[in-house]
């Protein structure tokens, strides 16, 4: 069967080898294994969860792919001020609702999530948001639907796709992002932060975490032997990174976890998307394993 559906979680096949498995908490992908164009043989692992990464629903799955919504980072507007960081959409449950496409060339399936009543207590507004998780043979689509359903009022919303892709990450880079302004998060100082990217590869061969704005929504992640196409679509921004020793400052990630990873994070986080009543908004990531 190509979709398996269990109590907790959904599990897309495809016929050449490739699967998906999504955790109906937070709707988060937590397993990605695929060959590459290359080779058809080597199916493996695409994504990193941490060993010590919760999958109980009792917190955020550290790894995978996590949705953002409806704000990036610490909430800073005042209708965001009673969420947590990065909103909700990563520790709520969605729903599973639909097979969207089972043929030959993949198999989709379609999770939503609504307002409840914890939402409501920390959210004053009414949405649908769908998830679709689309599975080809050497590539995974995620798009994240945003539906205003309030009759009276807009929305202003921010939205990231948490992306933790298993590279060696001390061998990668990322490109292009040459010229890209980008707000640098490790700079201890606000007036320090706003800088231009230099680079005509980037790595995170030490502790990384940029913004980039305004990117070309088109990204290649390379390494010896290895290469990951990464497009999206209404993500203007994207957010790269690494916290390397940092990391043992994150209680749920594994000793050395991020030596086995970048975070390559499409978004729209500089800014806010503005939906007026009724409106829609659509973004996409769209990953491919080239070798």
């Amino acid at each position: 069967m190509p979709v398996q559906t269990l109590a907790d979680k959904v599990v897309l096949q495809h016929p050449q080898g490739a699967s998906v498995t999504v955790l109906l908490y937070g709707a988060t992908v937590i397993s990605w294994k695929s060959s590459s164009i290359e080779n058809s043989e080597d199916v493996k692992e695409r994504l990193f969860v941490s060993s010590k990464a919760s999958l109980d629903g009792s917190k955020p799955v550290r790894g995978g792919i996590p949705v953002v919504f409806p704000c990036f980072g610490a909430p800073e507007r005042l209708e965001h001020l009673k969420l947590s960081q990065h909103g909700f959409a990563r520790n709520e449950t969605w729903k599973f609702d639909s097979i969207v496409m089972d043929n030959e060339a993949g198999v989709s399936a379609r999770f939503v999530l609504s307002p409840n009543a914890k939402i409501a207590a920390v959210y004053d507004y009414d949405f649908e948001l769908a998830y679709v998780v689309t599975l080809a043979a050497h590539q995974l689509s995620t798009d994240l639907h945003v539906h205003n359903t309030n009759t009276d009022k807009g929305i202003d919303f921010q939205a990231l796709l948490h992306t933790y892709l298993a590279v060696p990450a001390n061998e990668i880079g990322i490109s292009p992002l040459t010229n890209l302004s980008f707000y640098d998060k490790t700079e201890p100082k606000e007036e320090n932060r706003l800088k231009i990217e230099d680079r005509q590869s980037v790595d995170v061969r030490s502790y990384t975490d940029r913004v980039y704005e305004n990117a070309p929504q088109h990204y290649r992640v390379t390494w010896n032997g290895g290469e990951i196409d990464i497009r999206s679509k209404n993500f203007k921004d994207v957010v790269v990174w690494n916290p390397q020793q940092e990391g043992t400052k994150i209680g749920d990630m594994e000793d050395g976890g991020w030596n086995k990873y970048v975070c390559v994070e499409p978004g729209y986080v500089r800014g806010y998307v503005q939906l007026q009543p009724d409106e829609k908004w659509v973004g996409q990531q769209v990953i491919t394993i080239q070798k």
